[in-house]
Parts: structure tokens; C-alpha cells; sequence
């Protein structure tokens, strides 16, 4: 599944509102003709330090997993 990740203005701004993105969420599907088409499946909209925030903690969740897997291969080796 894939990510596109643009700024993202609300209709009604306010002077000091914080920074917007929009991400949406897509991902590849075969048409009739097996053709690849991209499908939209959700958008969302989020403030930018919330979004920041958000992909860090998912990346420290990651790199603990990847450790975990390290180890085990490790162990598994031995």
C-alpha cells in the first residue's frame, strides 16, 4: 500500500492554524484489461507535528522489531 503525502489547506483558514497535510492511502489493483490501475482508498488529513510524531513512534516500533528478529537469528544460528 503506498502513502501521498501533500500539503493540505482547509477551506477556512485561521491566522495562526497549524500546518496541514493530507495522506492518501492507495494502493495498485489489475483492471478487466490487466492493466494496473491506482485505487484510493482513504484520505486523511492531519497537522504536521502530529503526522511527525505519529511516522516516529512507528519507526522506534519497527526498529525494536527488527532487533528482535536479529536476535532470533541470531540465537537460531548458534
Amino acid at each position: 500500500m503506498a502513502k501521498v503525502i501533500s500539503e493540505y489547506t482547509p477551506e477556512q483558514v485561521v491566522a495562526d492554524s497549524p500546518k496541514m497535510i493530507q495522506i492518501k492511502h492507495t494502493r495498485i489493483v489489475q483492471d478487466l484489461n490487466g492493466a494496473d490501475v491506482e485505487v484510493l482508498d482513504w484520505t486523511e488529513n492531519k497537522m504536521v507535528d502530529e503526522a511527525i510524531a505519529q511516522c516516529e513512534t512507528h519507526k522506534a516500533k519497527l526498529e525494536a522489531d527488527l532487533a528482535l528478529c536479529e536476535a532470533e537469528l541470531a540465537y537460531d544460528s548458534n
